[in-house]
């Protein structure tokens, strides 16, 4: 009986977190309620939005085959066990659930609609799988004619000087996306198609925007624009959940071109197709512009490399370390980095793995790469003679973290991410001989009214059962 009563006080708490949006802790106490109960379904259930919504996918998709296995007539484990597996892109494995939810439910039209929009990417991606051929796929490149394209008269936005970026361009362009306006594509286009040891006395290291346009106009508020002077290093995850990720990456390609050698951008995992398509980024892109270009920022994504070496002192990637002991940064260098990543292997983890506070490796709580312990990142650091690493991929409640007695650092920098989770922001300078990071924190600033993830997949839509 005091059992029951504890779980009971336990359960009410987790309510109020969920209500705060403290997923965390509401982790925290349903494992202590299934201290006490190891046995309730609905536990594991609820355990398993909460790592939904904490991006915990493959720990999500655990929770809920485990209360599938306690009890199999428990529908909202199918819900929440297919929803993990469309996060991950098993949409074959996540239609199988749907079918199940929909087949003891006929009458619920949310699991209704997230069946058959699941049913069509399984059906779309069957069709691109019967389509595709050996033959060497076109660039998007060869079948534009961006110089027949026209400028109408009554387009007053900014255009480049003579092809060229410039900062004047720059400078109009950003204050033309603050106002909402659409770049003119011709000039959308100019920007994608005109273009691994980096040596430097200083330079700003910025996590993960995510389509927070005003957030990154704030970092360049405070930090100031980039120049020769003021070399920035964008760590991948430009892209998806937040509504202004169009804004973001045609900045952020702009100043690239602008400053080639001073202005760097690494791949994260959400710069490929299957996060794009889940989580706005495509969506947004056809909304504003066309399919067409979508598929010519896919082709640059692919382009972009996966690490960083700074100095011969510090490795920049946007995930972390190896499922394996052993990489070299030569290995590296011989990725072929031109395709979408595979499942496995260090360009997977590149993008995908987090740091651990045990040693060892162990399961990826997102269902995808590893998980790895200090001593990893000692012996990783010690075979190439690096000082630290830095890396993105997670958020953190002050905007970085460091860890492995100083020796993984992260750097997060979309403040109040996705509008709900209250973390502030961070970017790091490195300066002088030694690189020692300084850690700069900023908080969020309004934006329009424009939702988070106003552009996703139905299915990865907050509106979770």
């Amino acid at each position: 009986v005091a059992a029951s009563k504890r779980a009971a006080n336990i359960i009410h708490l987790i309510y109020s977190l969920f209500l705060k949006k403290d997923y965390e802790n509401a982790i925290k106490y349903y494992s202590e309620a299934l201290e006490v109960n190891p046995t309730n379904a609905v536990y594991y259930s609820n355990r398993s939005l909460a790592y939904l919504r904490t991006e915990c996918y493959g720990y999500a998709l655990a929770d809920a085959t485990k209360a599938l296995e306690i009890d199999k007539n428990y529908i909202k484990g199918y819900y929440r066990r297919a929803t993990s597996n469309m996060a991950l892109g098993k949409f074959k494995a996540a239609l199988k659930d749907y079918e199940t939810v929909v087949r003891v439910r006929p009458n619920d039209k949310d699991a209704k609609m997230k069946y058959q929009e699941c049913n069509k990417i399984v059906k779309r991606k069957a069709f691109e799988r019967a389509i595709a051929s050996d033959e060497i796929k076109k660039s998007v490149v060869d079948s534009l004619d961006i110089e027949s394209m026209t400028i109408e008269d009554d387009y007053e936005g900014p255009q480049l000087e003579d092809g060229k970026v410039t900062l004047k361009f720059m400078k109009e362009m950003m204050d033309w996306f603050k106002d909402q306006k659409k770049l003119h594509r011709k000039c959308a286009y100019q920007v994608h198609i005109s273009e691994i040891v980096l040596m430097t006395e200083k330079i700003t290291i910025c996590g993960d925007t995510h389509g927070q346009y005003y957030d990154l106009l704030n970092i360049f508020q405070l930090n100031g624009l980039p120049s020769e002077t003021n070399p920035y290093l964008f760590n991948g995850d430009f892209v998806d959940r937040g509504s202004f990720s169009l804004e973001v990456i045609v900045t952020l390609f702009g100043f690239k071109l602008l400053y080639p050698d001073h202005f760097y951008l690494l791949r994260g995992n959400h710069e490929t197709d299957n996060m794009n398509q889940m989580y706005g980024f495509e969506g947004e892109i056809k909304a504003k512009y066309t399919a067409q270009m979508f598929q010519l920022f896919s082709e640059v994504f692919q382009w972009l490399p996966l690490a960083q070496c700074i100095n011969s002192k510090v490795l920049v990637m946007h995930g972390g370390l190896f499922s394996e002991d052993g990489v070299t940064l030569e290995d590296l260098r011989k990725i072929e980095r031109n395709r979408q990543p595979p499942d496995s292997g260090p360009m997977c983890d590149l993008l995908w793995s987090d740091p651990q506070p045990q040693n060892g490796r162990s399961v990826s709580k997102r269902g995808v790469s590893c998980q790895f312990g200090p001593d990893v990142t000692e012996r990783f650091l010690e075979q190439n003679k690096l000082d630290f690493v830095v890396r993105s991929h997670e958020v953190k409640a002050e905007g970085y973290e460091v860890t492995h007695s100083g020796k993984c650092i992260t750097v997060f920098s979309a403040p109040n991410y996705c509008d709900q989770m209250g973390n502030k922001g961070a970017y790091i300078h490195l300066r002088g001989s030694d690189l020692k990071p300084e850690f700069h924190q900023f908080t969020a600033v309004p934006h329009p009214n424009v939702k988070p993830m106003a552009y996703a997949n139905t299915l990865m839509q907050m509106g979770m059962m």
